[in-house]
């Protein structure tokens, strides 16, 4: 499979050469210096020059899903399905939340990442459940190969919490992830009657009332050698759905039926995922898919992902309508949303690791 080798940038004998754990963004390094070449621990062995396919994923649109006719609202949701179970991704028009709201989320995180350091360092938690984390890479303690992108990482659900700079990121943070919510949850109704399950299964089987919700931002700075570096290399997300907006720069791939397709968002869409708990809770019918996150040598590109989650404390498992002892038996066990998120955050990211850990061998 394309991107296996992502993760193993270094061998264990270069292991020494990694800088300390506690370096500074990628945004500081970029203009700090004069950058010609990228330092050896961001380089990965990998070939970005495979081919890319630009195929179109499938549109969604959501104001039939929510003010449609009933026949318009049946073939959203069949529509709904067959872009979960054939890509895992597919992109959302029409979808209410207003773009001068989107626009001003994305700059907020933009003057977020133009903090000091100094001013940052207040945020950088130590743990995964931190409620606001700052940093740079994805776990800096284990990366063995740290990849061109610093993030910050925000609970908005159940709890609210925002960092106090910019003086205005609460107020509009706040007002995203509501709206956002809204969106997910609607989304999650289709998905549940695309199974052939209750319009409300998953939002009461999930404890969606306090579903985890995060906002991620991520700044991925121009790079001297975009070839040799690594947004974040090929994962799928934990939780159920992520929704995401990024600014003018492309920068997202996904992998579908084993190529990687370069995705160019519509104006005003949401691209959304498919993530591991639907996955499990599909029993497979609808995978996660693998993404990542390239880099380019010209311009900052910003990124916005709104993750959608089970409450922290559900347990996690095929829905019990979607099993049959002999024809579909559980494909995979049953974990607490809370350990998975652990088990994910704390160890390198790379392919599906943590899915694998709960499926059945």
């Amino acid at each position: 499979m394309a991107g296996n080798s992502l993760i193993l940038g270094e061998t264990p004998s270069s292991a020494s050469s990694l800088p300390p754990k506690s370096m500074g963004c990628v945004k500081e390094l970029v203009e700090s210096s004069t950058l010609t070449s990228i330092p050896s621990h961001y380089i990965f062995s990998t070939n970005l020059d495979q081919q890319v396919s630009t195929e179109e994923i499938p549109v969604i649109d959501f104001s039939l899903l929510t003010s449609g006719t009933p026949d318009q609202r049946s073939k959203i949701v069949q529509q709904l399905g067959k872009a979960c179970q054939d890509w895992g991704f597919f992109m959302v028009i029409n979808h209410g939340v207003p773009e001068s709201l989107r626009e001003e989320m994305l700059k907020a995180c933009q003057r977020f990442f133009d903090l000091t350091e100094e001013e940052k360092r207040e945020y950088m938690g130590k743990h995964v459940l931190d409620p606001i984390r700052c940093g740079t890479s994805f776990n800096v303690s284990v990366d063995k190969v740290f990849f061109w992108r610093d993030y910050l990482k925000v609970f908005v659900h159940p709890e609210f919490h925002s960092p106090g700079k910019p003086s205005d990121f609460s107020e509009i943070s706040s007002k995203y992830s509501k709206r956002t919510r809204e969106v997910a949850m609607e989304l999650l109704k289709g998905i549940s009657e695309s199974l052939g399950l209750e319009e409300n299964y998953i939002d009461t089987a999930m404890k969606l009332e306090k579903g985890f919700q995060i906002l991620v931002g991520n700044l991925y700075p121009p790079c001297p050698e975009p070839k040799l570096a690594m947004g974040l290399p090929p994962h799928s997300d934990h939780g159920l759905l992520t929704l995401l907006i990024e600014n003018d720069i492309c920068g997202l791939q996904l992998q579908h039926k084993g190529k990687w397709v370069q995705v160019k968002s519509l104006p005003n869409s949401f691209l959304v995922n498919t993530a591991d708990h639907l996955e499990i809770l599909s029993n497979g019918k609808y995978k996660s898919v693998l993404h990542r996150a390239i880099v380019n040598g010209k311009a900052s590109r910003i990124s916005l992902a709104m993750a959608h989650g089970p409450s922290l404390d559900t347990v996690v498992s095929p829905a019990p309508k979607l099993l049959n002892s002999e024809i579909n038996p559980p494909a995979y066990t049953g974990m607490k949303y809370r350990d998975y998120l652990e088990l994910q955050q704390l160890n390198v990211l790379g392919e599906k690791t943590s899915l694998d850990r709960v499926r059945v061998q």
